[in-house]
């Protein structure tokens, strides 16, 4: 009897914001395949005699390749067992999600995709910038900033996004933040557009780092931010001065520890 696949968003790394489901999944599973992303923690709820497999990619290192990640969820569920596929954020957000659900499908496995909060949404909230905003921003767009240029052409739109969208969400974004700042300012954005990065948010780990479309490169190398972190550029910056929540309670937490 065929096992089956849950495809499960971790969230985006505070633990607690996984979905109820979703931690339903990993605590029933007998196999869990996991990202490089997903918080430890998560993996503590297992049952004692899961499996834990790592399948992290990071620039230069690969825990698994895609196509044996593939291989691994068939074989799994064809023994009968029951697999989560747990992935930072959510599975089909810049998360391959949807092309290992469609190998499952291909090989009649039964499988679930369970969302979950992408750092998108989550990382700017935790740094008190709402994506949406009514004075602000009534568009939102989350873009993939890794891979600059794809046999000689870019791949993104600019005139579009510098034009037609009001908070743009980079993910991946780090390494190539002065070509995403030229390309919006050469096709029409305001070179005083406000940009934040947000490095490990959601966690205890998390900083931000605040700009303009024209300043954000030298302030990253200056300050030496890394991935994993979250690009943010539009108006609804500016409100992170008034509700920057998260990161002045943990502020008042160390200083309590004192």
């Amino acid at each position: 009897m065929k096992g089956k696949v849950y495809i499960v968003g971790a969230g985006p790394g505070d633990p607690k914001l996984i979905t109820v489901y979703g931690l339903e999944c990993i605590q029933q599973a007998d196999v869990i395949a996991y990202d490089r992303l997903v918080n430890p923690q998560l993996l503590n709820q297992a049952k004692p005699l899961a499996e834990l497999i790592y399948c992290g990619k990071e620039p230069g290192k690969h825990g698994l390749i895609q196509e044996e990640i593939h291989s691994l969820l068939v074989r799994e569920a064809y023994a009968g067992k029951t697999v989560v596929r747990l992935k930072g954020g959510d599975p089909f957000v810049f998360g391959r999600g949807a092309e290992e659900a469609a190998v499952l499908a291909e090989a009649g496995i039964p499988y679930e995709i369970v969302p979950g909060i992408t750092a998108g949404i989550a990382a700017p909230a935790y740094a008190g910038i709402p994506v949406t905003h009514r004075d602000y921003a009534t568009s939102f767009a989350i873009v993939t900033g890794h891979g600059r240029e794809e046999k000689g052409n870019d791949f993104l739109d600019w005139n579009a996004l510098a034009n037609g969208i009001d908070t743009i969400a980079f993910y991946m974004s780090i390494g190539n933040i002065e070509h995403i700042s030229a390309q919006l300012i050469k096709h029409g954005r305001p070179h005083t557009t406000p940009v934040a990065v947000i490095e490990w948010g959601t966690t205890n780990e998390q900083r931000t780092l605040t700009g303009t479309l024209e300043t954000i490169t030298t302030l990253i190398k200056q300050s030496g931010y890394k991935n994993p972190s979250m690009i943010i550029v539009g108006e609804v910056v500016k409100v992170r001065e008034e509700i920057a929540w998260f990161e002045e309670q943990i502020q008042k937490q160390q200083e309590a520890l004192k």
